[in-house]
């Protein structure tokens, strides 16, 4: 019964990463629709801060979650092929996470909110950012959910 519990916290630790990491992708498509600087800012600044508060923690109890249930379920972590590519793959997202689409998000946020200082927003300079951004946090996203399909198809 621990084993499923904690596989049960796993999955929803998993649901919530990935959920809010795809909501940040359309509501800033929705904010951009609208090419104002100050919606943007707001938008970028609740990305931010839904990072810190589910994504951040999410991705700790996914991963607390899952070690204990690997290791519960009698599992070797490094030594099952899909759950240490699951791993790697995990670890190459939050790589890009934290050295990409982290900081890209803070100079966007940066842009938009310039006019809330008095400054003007660079347009073509946000929009250069934001397409890497998109492209950076695209790729993440995607070993993410190469991620989840290696642990629900258990491959190898």
């Amino acid at each position: 019964m621990t084993y499923l519990i904690l596989k049960v916290v796993h999955i929803l630790a998993v649901v919530v990463f990935v959920g809010n990491i795809a909501t940040g992708f359309f509501w800033h498509a929705h904010a951009r629709r609208t090419r104002d600087p100050k919606a943007l800012a707001h938008t970028l600044e609740g990305i931010i801060r839904s990072d810190r508060v589910l994504t951040g923690p999410s991705a700790l109890l996914l991963i607390i979650a899952g070690v204990a249930a690997a290791i519960v379920g009698g599992f070797h972590l490094l030594r099952t092929g899909w759950i240490l590519w699951t791993i790697v793959l995990f670890v190459l997202a939050g790589a890009l996470f934290s050295t990409r689409v982290g900081p890209l998000q803070k100079q966007l946020h940066a842009i938009a909110n310039a006019v809330n200082d008095g400054g003007t927003f660079d347009e073509s300079r946000y929009a250069e950012l934001a397409a890497k951004w998109r492209a950076w946090g695209g790729a993440a996203t995607l070993a993410l959910a190469l991620a989840v399909v290696l642990m629900v198809l258990k491959p190898f």
